[in-house]
């Protein structure tokens, strides 16, 4: 969650159990998981934490329990009989192409492209959109077990360099490298203990982020501070790296730095979230001029974004919610640059404006009607020129380039409609489709996609999704899994998943709750979902359940619900305070001890979106819902699958650790609660191997659970 963070022409039919749910006929037999005696006192509060061992991810006990528990978790599992038949079946929905927009540079375009069930995407170059592709660069070469996967690829202006990042079994921590694009070759260059950044050229070498060196630097129980930017220059070693900012006074601050298209500018981006800031600061660097001193766009960190967009020759097009909350885009003069004289090129409108990139000379802005796309072209001045026609509601990501481009590229997507790449002509305004995908067995015609509005507890309207067979009958006997998200202003976009068509055509609702927390109408609507008034956010949820209940889609006994990272969080809580609501719940990768999150990794910078309970109020908000301190004894849970993994250094596995040992500590019925704990995966699955069994064990535990038999 960072923020400065899815054939064979067979029918399948379900057959529904007489049964409810699969009937546990005694309580399952977990790992015995020792208890310590340790207390934490919080403003007067005393708050056990029996299981603070098992945050040491390195030792032996904990990797004792580990095995353990993942014995119990995949014993389980293999009693499923259809399991396997689901798995395959999974294999053969993901195996197709997969491609990347293009990326220009003089002639040549890059772009990535999986042939189906490759473990990594390949790197290709080509000469023009019509020459033969050609391999650049194979990661699934890397490792034996394909787990090392790219995480940043930047091309150098004239095209003839490439930096390349590249993570091991999952994690968030890159290591750089620099490719000969004309020899497809790796330079001497080795760049480590990057994190949080991205890579940006500047004449003969880049800018980059990281973390200083440290032993106990990569150990999840490590806390992530002092974010450096450093410049690179080509041909020497880390150690001569330049440094070129540091704020050792304030090390709970994510610094960034990215090169205008011409690399006249370096824009300097901090951010203090670590603090409960939800903004930034911005400052700026001629790098043509002597001068090497960063000059403030914005100076203090408040509660508003700022984001540079592209420089228009001595001038700069920033989009920002500052007394905007549905953002707009102005111009800042830097020889003008108090507040007073900055220009809106794109006024705020009622829509929330969700994306804006520049290309061919244009400014392409996405805005949000009801959390669907709406792509509109504009010249340098804010004029519009017109809209870009869209295939229906759904999702658009892309719509930029160079400026010198005559063709950009975007990707549009809805639940029913596979991601396709769409060439727009800048001259001539018109779109076409570059790139389409053929599912196998998938006919995109025998689903509908419907949007409904739900009233929450405050009366709020909640926009929900529902993807489903066509001639779905409301008999309150369907399958149904609920998802959701709500946090970090991230849009739940309505999008495909191959892997998902495996519940739809087994006569599965599948239901896409857009929550407060979110970016789906705006700033309002984000913070709307975050500190003290998080709740909003389950209520939200729990009132989508509850009309899917009403309107006769589905009942308890055939719902599950899923989410991950901040939406593991949300299942956490949510089953928490409805426990009778749900068949089943799985809570992926989540933070789940919400008056600790903030001292692993990254966590702090959380802050801004939950609270931290070193502030008295806030304590009492996050106790009131963190899922590992509300587990109550006795109480009977539905079937429950925590997951996680091993190399997560984001939402560090010791959440999911702590909460599943108290709740298999507490269940008060004989439903299962298992923990499925991945190797060599992070925050989420490292390759695409990884990805199909982890989502068939998720379903498989979903059907059996909810009495759903596939005819596979």
């Amino acid at each position: 969650m960072y923020r400065p963070a899815c054939c064979g022409g067979l029918v399948a039919v379900f057959v529904l159990l007489a049964a409810c749910s699969k009937p546990e006929s005694s309580r399952m037999t977990y790992p015995e998981t020792k208890k310590i005696d340790h207390v934490d006192t919080y403003h007067g509060v005393s708050v056990p934490d029996p299981y603070r061992w098992l945050e040491d991810d390195r030792s032996p006990e904990t990797a004792a329990w580990v095995e353990a528990q993942n014995a119990v978790t995949f014993a389980h599992l293999e009693t499923i009989p259809f399991r396997a038949a689901l798995t395959a079946r999974l294999e053969q929905l993901f195996d197709y192409p997969k491609f990347s927009e293009p990326v220009r540079r003089g002639t040549t375009y890059f772009f990535s492209k999986n042939d189906g069930l490759q473990n990594q995407a390949v790197l290709y170059r080509q000469q023009g959109l019509d020459g033969a592709p050609e391999v650049l660069l194979d990661p699934n070469t890397l490792s034996p077990d394909g787990t090392t996967r790219l995480g940043v690829f930047s091309v150098s202006k004239d095209g003839a360099l490439a930096i390349y990042g590249l993570s091991q079994g999952g994690s968030d921590w890159l290591e750089y490298r620099v490719l000969d694009v004309a020899t497809r070759q790796p330079l001497g260059d080795v760049v480590e203990w990057v994190k949080v950044s991205g890579a940006a050229w500047a004449g003969k070498g880049f800018f980059y982020s990281r973390y200083p060196a440290s032993d106990k630097g990569k150990d999840l129980s490590a806390k992530n501070v002092d974010h450096q930017v450093f410049y690179h220059r080509i041909g020497t070693p880390q150690s001569a790296d330049e440094l070129v900012y540091r704020d050792a006074a304030n090390p709970e601050r994510f610094h960034t730095l990215e090169v205008t298209e011409d690399e006249r500018f370096a824009i300097l981006t901090v951010s203090d979230r670590g603090k409960g800031k939800q903004g930034n600061a911005v400052f700026y660097r001629d790098l043509a001029s002597k001068d090497t001193s960063f000059k403030p766009l914005v100076a203090e960190i408040g509660d508003d974004t700022f984001t540079v967009v592209d420089n228009v020759g001595d001038t700069f097009l920033v989009q920002t919610d500052h007394q905007a909350p549905n953002g707009r885009v102005f111009l800042f003069d830097p020889k003008r640059p108090a507040e007073r004289h900055w220009k809106d090129v794109l006024p705020e409108r009622a829509e929330p404006l969700d994306g804006v990139a520049t290309g061919g000379g244009k400014i392409f802005a996405n805005y949000l009607k009801d959390v669907t796309s709406r792509a509109y072209v504009f010249d340098l001045t804010g004029k519009q020129e017109r809209e870009i026609a869209l295939p229906g509601p759904g999702a658009v990501t892309g719509l930029g380039g160079r400026s010198d481009d005559a063709q950009v590229f975007y990707t549009y997507t809805s639940f029913n409609y596979p991601p396709t790449i769409f060439r727009y002509d800048v001259a001539s305004g018109q779109s076409t489709v570059f790139r389409s995908v053929d599912i196998p067995g998938f006919a995109s015609d025998a689903y509908e996609v419907n949007q409904v509005f739900v009233t929450s507890k405050d009366g709020t309207t909640v926009p929900v999704f529902l993807t489903y067979k066509k001639g779905l009958q409301l008999n309150g006997q369907n399958p149904t899994l609920i998802y959701g998200y709500g946090g970090f202003n991230i849009t739940t976009a309505p999008a495909f998943s191959a892997l998902r068509i495996a519940l739809l055509e087994q006569g599965f609702v599948y239901a896409s709750v857009n929550l407060r927390g979110g970016a789906e109408y705006g700033e309002a609507w984000h913070l709307a979902g975050t500190k003290l008034q998080k709740q909003n956010v389950f209520d939200d949820f729990i009132a989508a359940a509850e009309w899917l209940i009403e309107s006769k889609y589905t009942s308890t006994p055939r719902l599950g619900m899923t989410g991950g990272s901040n939406g593991g969080l949300l299942v956490g809580a949510v089953m928490n305070q409805r426990p009778d609501l749900f068949a089943v719940a799985v809570p992926q990768v989540g933070v789940m001890d919400m008056l600790r999150f903030h001292t692993f990794t990254i966590g702090w910078n959380w802050i801004a979106d939950y609270g931290s309970s070193d502030n008295a109020d806030e304590f009492k908000a996050l106790y009131a819902y963190s899922p590992l301190h509300n587990l109550k004894a006795g109480t009977k849970y539905p079937p429950t699958l925590v997951t996680t993994a091993d190399h997560d250094d984001r939402v560090v596995p010791a959440h999911s650790f702590k909460y599943a040992a108290t709740l298999q500590e507490r269940q008060g019925g004989t439903a299962p609660v298992l923990i499925r704990i991945d190797t060599k995966s992070g925050h989420g699955a490292s390759n695409t191997k990884k990805q199909i069994e982890s989502t068939a064990d998720v379903y498989a535990f979903v059907m059996y659970h909810l009495g759903v038999t596939p005819k596979l």
